[in-house]
């Protein structure tokens, strides 16, 4: 069910209950006490993102200041948060950079996310989600949400598209430079 061929992706959007959360949520006694637990592996999913000139996108079904922190401490492109259409988010954020729904990449876990899965020229889901999600991807990945799936789906892409090793290699020149 491959479909993205044409087009090089320029936009990675991602879900984060399920993805970058295994799902669960913590509350505490207050209703601003709301917790997630996030893996740090995927903040460098976005920064081989960044390096590799490709935008980032958040579309979540929940409104959390916890997703909001994580949006602006990785300085990613676009959040949308408390989204039911999914889709609509993510039209608007194609038509704001040009872009074709072939260069859009999204990885997503539940039913909410099936009509994008859909839409996108490139799809992925969390071993962890349900087998009606994995048959409407291009791609189920090896981890699980939580784990860091997100960072695997930015590395398997890149390493598809031969990329990987320059992005590193991008990432070490950089940390090389700021020494001196």
């Amino acid at each position: 069910m491959f479909k993205y061929i044409l087009m090089k992706i320029k936009l990675f959007i991602t879900d984060i209950d399920g993805v970058w959360t295994d799902g669960g949520m913590y509350y505490g006694d207050s209703p601003e006490c709301e917790m997630k637990k996030f893996n740090t592996s995927d903040s460098a999913g976005v920064l081989f993102l960044k390096l590799a000139k490709i935008k980032t996108a958040i579309i979540t079904g929940e409104k959390s200041k916890t997703v909001q922190r994580r949006y602006l401490k990785l300085k990613m492109d676009e959040l949308f948060m408390g989204v039911s259409d999914k889709v609509t988010a993510a039209e608007f954020i194609k038509n704001k950079y040009a872009l074709t729904w072939n260069e859009i990449a999204y990885i997503g876990d539940d039913i909410n996310d099936i009509l994008l899965l859909r839409k996108v020229g490139l799809s992925a889901c969390p071993s962890s989600a349900e087998d009606y999600i994995k048959k409407e991807v291009d791609w189920v990945l090896s981890k699980k949400g939580g784990e860091g799936v997100f960072r695997e789906f930015v590395q398997k892409y890149l390493q598809h598209e031969n990329m990987l090793k320059e992005i590193i290699d991008r990432y070490l020149f950089q940390i090389e430079n700021e020494k001196k």
